[in-house]
């Protein structure tokens, strides 16, 4: 008979297998902190990510500043935005924001919520957001406008309740922002990663068209630009060369030498095969068909 390892054995076991959900606590905190560093978050705006182990389920920040954003930070909520254990500290308000949108988004695995300057003036005036340049079209090939008026009427702007957070994701559909108006406006991706990209290229995209409005023309990239540009810069390529900058430039800022824990990691992370990433989706957000051509060279 085969004797059953003891019980300290298989403790011992299970501290040498990494945690992936404390990973994942890390990377989100990383992703808060990154956003803010790049001037999309001040002292408001959120980032979540979905459970991987559990659809059902996503992890936001307490009610906190993005910049000081931590791992120990990090809550875990069902998709009606209940938590899962009672918080100790306040919870963000506007979590159904999240919530709403994984629950009608199977391909969504993480959203970003901001009232970033550059989107702020599309947000106030209805002006269309486009993609007007390569990076730019890591948005997709539009942006839908919600407004909160349409179903509620005068509100303090905040979207607090289940309902509200459903109507902004019918709004958003199949896109990959949605502007709010008189708000700032929310992205969606299919990893923590892309997310990231996404909301930082499309608030830079939202800056050059706004420039470029001023200079008097305008011209935005055409939809089948708009759909390879989109492809590429989902790649793994792009992102991992990308969150590597962004990570590093985070690590200086913190004052964190090269062979900090939270820099190797995360620089290793972006190393890696880009995870959760979803597929098969246009710039419009809409299945493609076809055979898929393999993108040769590199930027």
């Amino acid at each position: 008979m085969r004797r059953r390892p003891s019980d300290a054995a298989a403790k011992k076991r299970k501290r040498l297998v990494p945690d992936s959900l404390a990973e994942l606590r890390r990377d989100l905190a990383v992703a808060y902190r990154i956003v803010a560093t790049e001037g999309i978050l001040d002292a408001f705006g959120h980032i979540s990510v979905r459970n991987p182990e559990n659809p059902q389920r996503y992890f936001l920040s307490r009610s906190r500043a993005p910049s000081l954003v931590q791992a120990n930070d990090i809550l875990e909520y069902d998709l009606d935005s209940n938590p899962i254990v009672p918080p100790k500290e306040r919870p963000y308000s506007e979590r159904v924001i999240h919530g709403e949108i994984f629950k009608a988004r199977p391909d969504v695995n993480a959203v970003c919520h901001h009232h970033a300057p550059s989107i702020m003036p599309y947000a106030i005036s209805g002006m269309p957001l486009l993609p007007v340049f390569h990076l730019g079209a890591s948005m997709g090939a539009s942006a839908p406008i919600w407004d909160s008026r349409d179903e509620f009427g005068d509100t303090n702007l905040l979207v607090v309740k289940p309902e509200e957070g459903a109507s902004l994701a019918r709004a958003l559909g199949d896109a990959s922002i949605v502007v709010m108006r008189r708000h700032g406006a929310t992205v969606v991706g299919g990893s923590l990663r892309e997310l990231v990209f996404r909301t930082i290229y499309s608030a830079k995209n939202a800056e050059h068209q706004m420039a470029a409005h001023v200079l008097g023309n305008v011209s935005p990239l055409t939809a089948g630009e708009a759909q390879m540009a989109f492809e590429i810069h989902r790649a793994p390529g792009p992102l991992a060369r990308a969150y590597e900058y962004w990570v590093r430039r985070l690590a200086e800022r913190e004052g964190r030498g090269k062979s900090d824990p939270m820099l190797r990691a995360a620089e290793a992370a972006a190393r890696q095969p880009n995870p959760g990433a979803s597929t098969g989706k246009t710039a419009s957000g809409a299945k493609k068909t076809g055979a898929k051509k393999k993108s040769r060279g590199r930027r």
